[in-house]
């Protein structure tokens, strides 16, 4: 392993990674950092090829010191795919969109779950807690069964049914609460000082960021080390974007990409749009949202432990926040599917609707190569397509085919 300490983005102190720590002594997160030398003597982006196609292929950037303690189940080097009718459709013939909705458990939060939950069998963990919107529960109960680690998961009442049922059938112990995350967070703080559990809430431990930031490493591989313009990421506690960002810094470091890094942009929904409503007064930290709500499930976090980790990414990349409705999610939702065959989740969905604002602004110019993060499948989220098909009886005829655009 080539971790050489454990550093705060906020007071600068620094800890031993082998110790088992959660927040800095300041209450900000802390990060993993690496002997990016070292890392760079060792292995070289050509011999990546020869490497199994899962985030273990970044071993030497990842927190795991003995293979033995990987939990894997095959997450990692999700498609790049070219929306090559879409695209030129709405303007950017350089549009592609990163497919996180194939990994296990059908969430990037998989990543996150298979590098946090191999680092806590590492150091002899025995019990997970975290509050969750849904998806990032469910992984943490997946990989946790895989480690023979206990998890306990605190989730909205209104959260997802799907997520619910995977957590309760690979035996976590599962809690709803009449309330948002931010109500969750507060059950599993009280657990945590009562019970002694690892707290693994997002950024409450440096460890799911490592798995989150593969899918930067994985961007820049599969653009041959060039990399692409504009990055859209749908945001909610925001580690995906802060673990790109760090991704390319590393990478940076290391001499493997050169240029100018791609402008980061948070998407949220205007009914929970914290980030969106910091980066527009040129804030450092943004405000909690009261009364937040939004079908884009995921990205509904009132307040974001790292959220000045978000703005400082935006800021430092020449990004930007946007906000859409819940109208337009449903709509983008709709167009991925009948026009690439893509069935995204609504938070995926919510980066095309911004994409679309930001080109009809001028933001983004037509030549440029743009990301769309689909953070997991639709096939989560059922709720969002309303269909009633005609019924026939067996002697009825079909019409004949509509005409199509």
């Amino acid at each position: 392993m080539y971790v050489s300490h454990l550093a705060c983005p906020k007071c600068a102190a620094t800890y031993a990674s082998e110790h088992i720590i959660q927040l800095c002594r300041c209450g900000a997160p802390l990060l993993v950092r690496y002997d990016l030398d070292r890392v760079k003597a060792a292995v070289h982006k050509e011999s990546l090829m020869a490497r199994p196609p899962d985030l273990w292929r970044y071993k030497e950037l990842l927190p795991v010191k003995q293979d033995a303690n990987r939990v894997c189940l095959g997450e990692g080097m999700t498609p790049l795919l070219p929306l090559k009718k879409l695209g030129p459709q709405v303007g950017l013939p350089n549009l592609f969109m990163k497919d996180e909705g194939i990994i296990p458990t059908g969430t990037f939060k998989a990543r996150g779950a298979a590098v946090g939950v191999s680092r806590a069998k590492e150091l002899g963990i025995e019990a997970l807690a975290m509050p969750t919107n849904g998806n990032a529960g469910a992984a943490l109960a997946v990989y946790c069964a895989a480690a023979g680690i206990k998890a306990i998961i605190v989730m909205p009442a209104d959260a997802p049914p799907i997520p619910r049922g995977e957590c309760a059938i690979t035996g976590a112990e599962l809690y709803l609460v009449d309330g948002l995350i931010s109500d969750a967070g507060k059950i599993v703080a009280r657990a945590v000082a009562d019970y002694g559990w690892f707290d693994a809430s997002t950024l409450k431990e440096p460890y799911r960021i490592e798995g989150k930031k593969t899918m930067g490493l994985e961007i820049a591989e599969q653009f041959g080390w060039q990399l692409p313009d504009v990055i859209l990421y749908p945001t909610g506690g925001g580690v995906g974007i802060i673990g790109i960002f760090k991704a390319l810094q590393e990478l940076e470091s290391m001499g493997w990409i050169q240029g100018k890094f791609p402008r980061l942009v948070a998407v949220q929904s205007t009914g929970c749009a914290p980030i969106v409503e910091a980066w527009k007064r040129n804030l450092t930290e943004s405000e909690f949202w009261e009364n937040a709500a939004t079908l884009a499930f995921g990205i509904t976090v009132p307040k974001a432990l790292g959220d000045f980790l978000v703005l400082d990414a935006i800021y430092q990349t020449d990004g930007c926040a946007v906000a859409v409705e819940d109208s337009e999610i449903l709509a983008s939702e709709a167009l991925l599917a009948s026009r690439e065959g893509t069935f995204v989740c609504p938070e995926g969905a919510a980066t095309l609707s911004a994409a679309l604002k930001l080109v009809q602004e001028g933001w983004i110019k037509p030549e440029e190569k743009v990301v769309l993060l689909n953070t997991g499948s639709g096939l989560k989220y059922p709720e969002t397509v309303h269909t009633r098909p005609p019924v026939l009886s067996p002697g009825d005829r079909l019409p004949p085919l509509s005409s199509t655009d």
